[in-house]
């Protein structure tokens, strides 16, 4: 059997659409491992070792192309190699490819699947990608509040339409004490009350909410008055956020801490004592999993993805991301430990329904069920 794999970028970045493709690819050469797979990457240029793959695997890169020619040339690749070697199947870790994909059915009559994320799914106006969405095999949605959409507003057969949501490797979140060095690096006491939320600081992704936790932070103060805010990321947004700071008059209560390296994100995590991120557009939020999966009380908007990786309430508390009254409520009743769930503060058991729920064992499981009825 031979699988054509498609993806914007899978060893150069950390973005969401990345870390699902290499989850995605390893979840199918374990469940296939005698099949030859094609991936043909976009953006990138080499591979690295820090994702696996079986040694047979064999990959097609148009990272060196220049920019402003990489789309129809990779087009004009993937296609090519899909009408000469006559793939079983062919998946694309973006919708975008979807449009390709459809004329390579059109051509060959190969079936393909696509994978919708979040913004990418939303309000599209392409009538090339409409089309090819229609005629997809299957589409993969990483959360029911993006299938919602994309049925809601493409009118797509709902049996074609199927949920694998997000996934994450549990073995890099564990829960621990407050690491001591991260409180001697903030010159923080251990029983500061700490805020946290890790997310780009980018001017396109205003929707991630970090601007709400600041707005409501002089009002948990006046409950909390030693609650300390920790925003972890970089971005060109920065400049702007540390106006607000300023503004608000928060310098002492809030610490930017700007790019940390991926061996510090689990100690950051277990440095705070809930974790929020009030956004609007995520289309799922691994945050949340890593959250959860340190046993952290977790804080997540009513209005995008995060209502799934949240399990809709039962994992973490949901709040309308646009009230900055009802997310300084909630975030008090959090840190003074009187939130009506329970199970925020059961450590061990948040971290086990998160496994349960989110764990690649689960994503790879549900993702063997799909194939088992195409293959």
């Amino acid at each position: 059997m031979n699988l054509h794999v498609w993806v914007p970028n899978l060893f150069n970045g950390k973005g969401g659409i990345q870390v699902y493709s290499a989850f995605f690819l390893q979840a199918l050469q374990n469940l296939y491992p005698e099949s030859q797979y094609d991936v043909f990457i976009k953006h990138d240029v080499r591979t690295s070792s820090d994702i696996s793959y079986l040694s047979k695997t064999c990959f097609h890169f148009a990272g060196s192309y220049p920019q402003k020619v990489r789309t129809p040339l990779y087009a004009s690749q993937i296609i090519g190699q899909g009408i000469l070697k006559k793939p079983d199947l062919v998946i694309t870790t973006h919708l975008n490819f979807a449009v390709a994909a459809y004329w390579l059915k059109r051509l060959t009559g190969t079936p393909y699947w696509a994978i919708a994320h979040g913004i990418d799914a939303w309000d599209i106006k392409n009538p090339a990608l409409i089309t090819a969405l229609n005629h997809a095999d299957k589409i993969l949605c990483v959360s029911n509040f993006t299938r919602d959409i994309l049925l809601k507003q493409q009118n797509l057969d709902p049996e074609k339409v199927s949920i694998l949501f997000n996934t994450f490797d549990s073995d890099n979140f564990k829960i621990s004490s407050k690491p001591a060095y991260l409180l001697a690096r903030y010159n923080l006491k251990p029983d500061v009350p700490i805020i946290l939320t890790v997310a780009r600081l980018s001017k396109e992704e205003g929707y991630k909410g970090y601007d709400s936790i600041l707005a409501a932070l002089p009002t948990i103060r006046t409950c909390i008055p030693n609650a300390h805010y920790i925003l972890v990321g970089k971005g060109n947004d920065r400049p702007r956020v540390e106006q607000i700071i300023s503004e608000l008059g928060l310098q002492d209560c809030v610490t930017l801490a700007g790019f940390i390296p991926d061996e510090e994100l689990n100690d950051y995590y277990n440095l705070c004592d809930v974790f929020a991120m009030a956004s609007k557009k995520e289309g799922f939020g691994i945050v949340y999993l890593e959250s959860l999966a340190c046993g952290k009380p977790t804080l997540g908007g009513n209005q995008d993805g995060a209502q799934d990786a949240l399990c809709h309430g039962e994992l973490g508390a949901l709040v309308n991301p646009d009230d900055t009254e009802a997310i300084a409520q909630t975030l008090i009743q959090i840190l003074q430990r009187n939130y009506p769930n329970p199970l925020l503060y059961q450590p061990q058991l948040l971290r086990q329904k998160a496994i349960e729920k989110f764990g690649f064992e689960h994503f790879q499981k549900t993702l063997g069920s799909y194939l088992k009825h195409q293959l």
